[in-house]
């Protein structure tokens, strides 16, 4: 559970901002931003991450997110107005279910999300929560091999 919802989070935090309609008012912007996802419950952890986002990448995020380890559909979808609501069930490729729920804001060079994320081990329901506070942080991006955390 513990590695589960920092696994979830973080491709979310990059890409939910970016999944609604293609305008610059409601996109974040490509460039170099810098990620600080905190686990809240059950087990606190934070994690700090860089990552290059390119234009091509802005455009494949906007599909929704996922990462090698889950796929996520959410049937409930807004971003308007600086605001950022969803929920929707991300699946591994175990089938194992996990719902997630989140809220937050965004601008084009910032973003917050906090969700509450809902699944089952060993068939016991576990649930918990975590956040992801991201700042773009330039506009252009280190060279390929000074961005070891991507």
């Amino acid at each position: 559970m513990k590695r589960l919802i920092p696994m979830l989070l973080a491709p979310m935090a990059f890409v939910t901002v970016i999944a609604g309609p293609a305008s610059a008012a409601q996109a974040i912007l490509p460039g170099y931003w810098e990620s600080t996802n905190r686990m809240l419950s059950p087990i606190r952890t934070t994690d700090v991450e860089k990552r290059c986002l390119t234009p091509a990448d802005v455009e494949k995020f906007m599909m929704g997110p996922s990462n090698r380890h889950y796929t996520c559909t959410y049937p409930t979808r807004s971003f308007a107005g600086g605001k950022i609501l969803l929920k929707g069930t991300c699946v591994s490729k175990k089938g194992r279910q996990v719902a997630v729920s989140g809220e937050g804001a965004f601008t084009a060079t910032s973003f917050n999300l906090t969700a509450n994320i809902a699944t089952t081990f060993a068939g016991i329901p576990v649930s918990g929560r975590a956040s992801t506070e991201a700042r773009r942080i330039s506009d252009v991006c280190p060279p390929k091999d000074a961005t070891a955390s991507d």
